[in-house]
C-alpha cells in the first residue's frame, strides 16, 4: 500500500513546486490586473522618502513617486478601480517580502548595489547619499577619527552597517559597532546617550534630526564615507513592469515634476513638525536627471 501512495505523494509535491514556480514567474502587471490590488511597501522612519505622518499614514518623496507609478499601472492594466494595499517593511525583511510577492514595489530608501541586484531589480536611481554620523551637538565628535573607543550604532540590514564594520577593521579605528532595528531606534540611542554616534546615509540623518524633540541637540558630522544611489526596488526578471516604472520616473525627470517634488520634500517645511531639511540636490542626482541611469553602487 505504501509503495502505491509514495508515487502519488511525489507527484503532488512536484506539481506543487511547479505551481509555486509558475506563480512567482507571473509578471507584476498581470498579477495586479488579476487581483485588482497592488501592494506598496513603505518605511516607518525613512524621512523624507517614506515615513508615517501625523495621522499614522505613509507619506514622503518616494511614496508620492510610487503613487505616480500606480497611476500608470492603472492605465496599463485598465484597472481604474485598482486598490492600493500598504505594508510596512524594515531593512531586514524588505527584500524577502518583495521576492515572495507580499509587496509589489518598495518606496523607501534602499541602496541600489550589485549584491542586492542578484536578488531584485532597481529602477532609475532617484537619490544619491553618503554615510555620515548623527551625534549630540556637544559630543566633540567631528570626524571618523573621533570615534575611537566610542559606541557607534547603525540600523541592522543596511549597507551602512557593513560599510562601518569594514571601515572599523580596515582603519583599525576601535569603535564598538552595535545594531538597532530601525532608524528611529538608532536615533533614540544617541539621544539617550546609549550610543555616541549613529552611522547612516546623511539624508536620513537629517530627516531623523528634524523629527527629534529637540533638533538643535543633534548634528550631522564627518565626510561621506561612500556615495551610493537610492532606487525603487522591484522583482527581478520583470522587464515590462521595470519599463513602466522607469518610464514614469524618466517622464517626471524630463518635465520638471521630479524637481518640483524634490523641492517639496527636501527644501521646504515637511510634516509632521514643518521642519525644512534644506538639502540641495547633489551633483550626482542632477546629472542623473539627464543620464537616467540605474547603475548600482559597487
Amino acid at each position: 500500500m505504501f509503495k502505491k501512495i509514495l508515487p502519488c505523494l511525489t507527484l503532488i509535491f512536484v506539481s506543487g513546486l511547479h505551481f509555486a514556480h509558475a506563480q512567482n514567474n507571473i509578471g507584476t502587471l498581470d498579477k495586479v490586473k488579476a487581483s485588482g490590488s497592488i501592494a506598496l511597501a513603505y518605511r516607518e522612519s525613512s524621512i523624507p522618502f517614506s515615513y508615517l505622518g501625523g495621522e499614522g499614514q505613509p507619506i514622503g518623496f518616494g511614496w508620492e513617486i510610487c503613487n505616480k507609478i500606480v497611476d500608470q499601472v492603472k492605465k496599463s492594466t485598465g484597472r481604474a478601480d485598482l486598490k492600493i494595499s500598504t505594508q510596512s517593511v524594515t531593512s531586514q525583511n524588505r527584500i524577502p517580502l518583495l521576492i515572495n510577492g507580499t509587496i509589489d514595489i518598495e518606496c523607501g530608501s534602499t541602496t541600489n548595489n550589485s549584491e542586492r541586484a542578484k536578488q531584485v531589480d532597481f529602477a532609475i536611481n532617484y537619490f544619491y547619499t553618503g554615510t555620515r554620523f548623527l551625534v549630540k551637538t556637544d559630543s566633540g565628535i567631528k570626524s571618523v577619527a573621533d570615534l575611537k573607543g566610542k559606541k557607534v550604532v547603525s540600523t541592522t540590514g543596511t549597507t551602512n552597517f557593513q560599510i562601518l564594520r569594514k571601515l572599523n577593521v580596515d582603519q583599525n579605528i576601535g569603535f564598538d559597532l552595535i545594531a538597532a532595528k530601525d532608524h528611529a531606534e538608532s536615533t533614540l540611542l544617541v539621544i539617550q546617550g546609549r550610543a555616541d554616534a549613529f552611522g547612516m546615509d546623511d539624508i536620513l540623518l537629517y530627516g531623523n534630526r528634524a523629527s527629534a524633540l529637540n533638533p538643535s541637540e543633534l548634528n550631522v558630522v564627518g565626510d561621506s564615507i561612500q556615495v551610493e544611489p537610492y532606487a525603487i526596488m522591484i522583482r527581478k526578471e520583470d522587464p515590462t513592469f521595470k519599463k513602466l516604472v522607469d518610464d514614469t520616473l524618466a517622464t517626471m525627470m524630463k518635465n520638471g515634476e521630479f524637481e518640483t517634488l524634490y523641492k517639496k520634500w527636501f527644501q521646504s517645511p515637511i510634516p509632521p513638525k514643518g521642519i525644512n531639511l534644506n538639502a540641495p540636490m547633489s551633483k550626482e542626482l542632477r546629472d542623473n536627471l539627464k543620464a537616467l541611469s540605474d547603475k548600482p553602487a559597487t
